[in-house]
């Protein structure tokens, strides 16, 4: 057996469907691992299509190209190992990973785990594949297993490490929310000591619709310790020599693997495929593993925040960001992401005051957009709001003024935002928040309205967090939004707490309920007030239909609104 292995873990950042500019990915990585002396290199799961490709799988002219670009790839590894995901077409399709050797497809294994929970949906898609694989490169055995294989304590993993994978290369597309990276890097420890095996992890990079990928792809050792660590959602290479036959010393000492073996069936065990020697030799030098160090809690969810819109504005096409600065917490800190994602000169601030808007928000507004050198526009709505209530005087008299002429002066707000977006174009970033949009402190057509929703699974406490976390790296949020109380400043003296329980209070609330699935009953146990209670539970019920016309946005949290968690909108169920 060969005595090291320099194995090179390619972190990067594909696009759903381009097929081409994906494959080109793949070159571009594939040339700096080559530079870097790697004999393998792995890349994340189903790069060539990016992740999740959702119904495009159902058109065989995309499945057909993938398979076409894969084949064109494999002449790329004539000196070099290399381990693509793709979509394998054969009696039916596959979530696969290809093994490309000495220029030819040397093995393909399919996923056998095929995730169908929260924002996972691939058995609509896939057939789950049957056999594991280990590859034999230098006498030292490779196993290739997808994402979530590796969850499982048996499956694919253990059968290769019992038939002998000193290596398991894991390629992921496991998307990012609030602690998962932590939890993620405790399970790969514990996959890496229970098979006496390197556990080699490489995840996906990057936005896509609703999900934010963090990378942090990581080498385990045998012994469960991290040898290396990729930077968190930033396009990376990890490259590191592993002792290979240290694993079989390593063994020797453990017998669990022995009294397991005799337990797998014979017709479950991994199947062994030989490659031959590595295409080049071992680099004399020995690296130095890099371990890029984890982030706090904070600056994890904002870093998210930031490369989330970061993509959807490139991927779509878009240039500028249109963000509504109203002087309040929510619009500083959709703000603030969007010039450190996109640059303040790309980044086009309105503030649209009403008869009700105090002087303290306007001010607020503008130095907000001085702190972050953005440009801001102010477009007055009195006249707009004016007009509209003239119009329907007729239909209105009568009546007592309450929501519905509330509701106008967003909807009026929403119109000169879709039109600035429509006339130049900019993508507007709504700034609605998680814990309003769960009861409905949203006006449809009216705040709700936008491009995309980047706060939208951010509850309110962690706002006034994420704005204490930038401004510690710089001016950014003024300290009066952070000190005065939320207003939507939509009828005069109004604050939030007049319509809703204080945010700590609600925002505790919806996370039993909302994302703990827990009755009113077992909140009330928690120490909760009873009808306070049913209200925000009716309150979040009744929300749905406006959640489900509301813009995308990236989730963070354990469970967001969408296509995390699905409620019919006609539902009679009441937990009251």
């Amino acid at each position: 057996m060969i005595d090291t292995l320099r194995i090179a873990l390619a972190q990067v950042n594909p696009t759903v469907g381009d097929l081409s500019g994906n494959a080109e990915l793949v070159r571009l990585w594939t040339e700096r691992a080559r530079d870097a002396g790697a004999q393998v290199v792995a890349f994340p799961e189903l790069v060539l299509t990016g992740y999740p490709p959702e119904d495009l799988l159902f058109k065989t002219s995309f499945l057909d190209e993938n398979v076409a670009c894969l084949r064109e790839l494999a002449a790329l590894s004539h000196d070099i190992t290399m381990v693509v995901g793709f979509v394998d077409v054969s009696e039916d399709i596959h979530n696969a990973a290809a093994v490309l050797h000495g220029g030819e497809v040397r093995g393909v294994y399919h996923k056998m785990f095929l995730p169908t929970y929260g924002v996972f949906d691939e058995d609509r898609y896939f057939q789950r594949g049957q056999e594991s694989y280990v590859y034999e490169l230098g006498g030292a055995g490779i196993g290739v297993n997808i994402c979530e294989d590796v969850w499982y304590p048996s499956g694919p993993t253990g059968r290769q490490g019992l038939a002998g994978a000193e290596v398991i290369l894991n390629i992921s597309a496991s998307p990012y929310r609030r602690g998962v990276p932590e939890y993620r890097s405790r399970m790969l420890a514990t996959r890496a000591q229970d098979h006496t095996a390197f556990m080699c992890f490489t995840n996906m990079v990057g936005g896509q619709d609703e999900l934010v990928f963090d990378g942090s792809s990581a080498i385990y050792g045998p012994d469960g310790n991290l040898i290396a660590r990729a930077p968190a959602f930033k396009e990376a290479l990890v490259v590191t020599d592993l002792e290979a036959s240290s694993v079989f010393r390593r063994r020797l000492h453990d017998p669990r693997g022995r009294k397991l073996s005799a337990e797998v069936e014979l017709g479950r065990a991994a199947q062994k495929v030989v490659l031959g020697d590595p295409l080049r030799p071992a680099p004399q030098d020995r690296l130095v593993p890099q371990v890029r160090p984890a982030l706090e809690p904070a600056a994890e969810v904002y870093e998210a925040l930031t490369l989330a819109l970061r993509d959807y504005v490139a991927k779509t096409g878009f240039q500028k960001v249109l963000v509504a600065l109203s002087g309040g917490v929510d619009s500083s800190l959709v703000a603030a992401i969007a010039v450190d994602a996109l640059g303040a000169e790309n980044v086009i601030g309105v503030s649209m005051p009403s008869r009700y808007s105090s002087e303290g928000s306007k001010t607020d507004a503008q130095a907000l957009a001085d702190n972050l050198g953005m440009v801001m526009h102010t477009v007055p709505i009195e006249q707009p709001f004016a007009a509209f209530l003239d119009v329907l005087e007729e239909q209105f008299a009568g009546t007592t003024p309450g929501l519905a002429e509330e509701n106008l002066q967003a909807r009026c707000r929403a119109n000169i935002l879709m039109s600035l977006s429509n006339k130049f174009p900019w993508l507007v970033a709504t700034t609605g928040n998680k814990s309003e949009l769960a009861v409905g402190y949203s006006t449809l057509y009216g705040d709700l309205a936008g491009g995309f929703a980047l706060i939208k699974d951010v509850p309110k406490g962690l706002v006034y967090e994420l704005c204490r976390y930038r401004n510690a790296l710089g001016p950014a949020v003024p300290e009066s939004v952070l000190t005065k109380p939320p207003s939507a400043e939509l009828r005069p003296d109004q604050k939030d707490e007049d319509s809703l329980p204080p945010y700590p209070v609600l925002d505790e609330i919806l996370q039993a309920y909302v994302e703990r699935d827990h009755s009113v009953d077992e909140i009330v146990k928690m120490g909760f007030d009873r009808e306070i209670v049913i209200k925000v539970v009716r309150l979040v019920d009744l929300a749905e239909y406006k959640r489900r016309q509301a813009p995308p946005g990236p989730k963070v949290s354990p469970r967001a609104f969408g296509r995390d968690r699905r409620l019919p909108i006609v539902n009679h169920y009441r937990y009251t």
